[in-house]
């Protein structure tokens, strides 16, 4: 590895909330949520383009209050490069490349004080899937009680989803139920 690389943190098109020590990151190019772990977290926000591998290592261990070996950067990189939330970089690390989980987390170090860095995901639908299905069997109140004249009525109270109508329960009352 070259000393002199300095990684930098991608910043457009995402959407950042930090939360007890976490970084929610939601990417607007790929609709992905990216949840970071303390750790991975500092390191995301520790790579600004002029620090060092080195340099964010001591970095990381101030805010931890923790020596901080330079593998455990290299493992969140790695990470964070996987969910393109670190600009292109211009130096490959094949630090991990090969290795199980298990050999990583051994070669990092089992007795290390801090947690290692973790980034999870997950594909957020599009919008446009949010109200695709009636969530049926719901209750709601009709205007006027069912007639025999139709069986989908006006609701004046409802639990359905927009994708769902109130229908008549039976002849006679007022109450339906959500139904496509």
């Amino acid at each position: 590895m070259k000393n002199d690389f300095t990684p930098k943190s991608r910043k457009d098109n995402l959407v950042v909330q930090e939360l007890d020590g976490e970084v929610l990151i939601y990417d607007l190019n790929k609709n992905k949520a990216v949840c970071l772990n303390q750790t991975s977290a500092l390191v995301w926000q520790a790579c600004d383009g002029s620090r060092t591998i080195a340099d964010i290592s001591d970095a990381v261990g101030k805010q931890l209050n923790s020596q901080v070996n330079e593998d455990i950067i290299w493992l969140a990189l790695d990470q964070l490069s996987k969910e393109n939330l670190v600009e292109k970089q211009t130096v490959s690390n094949d630090k991990f490349k090969g290795l199980s989980r298990r050999e990583v987390i051994k070669k990092v170090g089992l007795g290390t004080m801090i947690a290692l860095p973790i980034v999870t995901s997950l594909v957020a639908p599009l919008a446009v899937h949010a109200n695709s299905a009636c969530i049926a069997g719901g209750a709601c109140t009709c205007q006027t009680p069912n007639t025999g004249q139709g069986t989908i009525c006006t609701a004046t109270v409802s639990t359905c989803n927009v994708n769902c109508v109130c229908r008549f329960a039976n002849s006679g009352n007022a109450t339906g139920t959500c139904a496509p």
